[in-house]
């Protein structure tokens, strides 16, 4: 999958991945919430605005109020790769979330998880 096909999937229909994902492992939806408002500065409203609008990932990311500026402190592999060192902007955003939402999930605190 190159990275212009991953930039152009919808994110409204990711995050329901990324909450099934969290939820297996029991965590819960509000949790990803916070894990997705903390990466990207939406609040509440801001986000269930973006699922509606049925976003691209790219629009997603781009539209975002601010990065966390602890967002660098993200680091670990998904998908093989080791986040920290990718170079394309938008795809270190995106191995972010996927990253945070992981750590959640394998029931980690989310202190840590949100790099507190």
């Amino acid at each position: 999958m190159t990275n212009e096909r991953i930039y152009k999937m919808a994110f409204s229909g990711v995050y329901p991945l990324l909450v099934q994902k969290a939820e297996r492992k029991g965590r819960t939806k509000a949790e990803v919430d916070t894990v997705i408002r903390w990466l990207t500065g939406y609040d509440e409203a801001g986000l269930t605005a973006q699922l509606d609008k049925d976003v691209d990932y790219q629009t997603f990311f781009a539209q975002a109020p601010q990065i966390n500026p602890n967002a660098g402190k993200i680091t670990g592999v998904v998908c093989g790769i080791r986040v920290e060192n990718i170079e394309e902007p938008l795809m270190q955003k995106v191995r972010w979330l996927d990253k945070l939402v992981d750590e959640l999930a394998k029931g980690r605190a989310m202190e840590k998880v949100l790099r507190q």
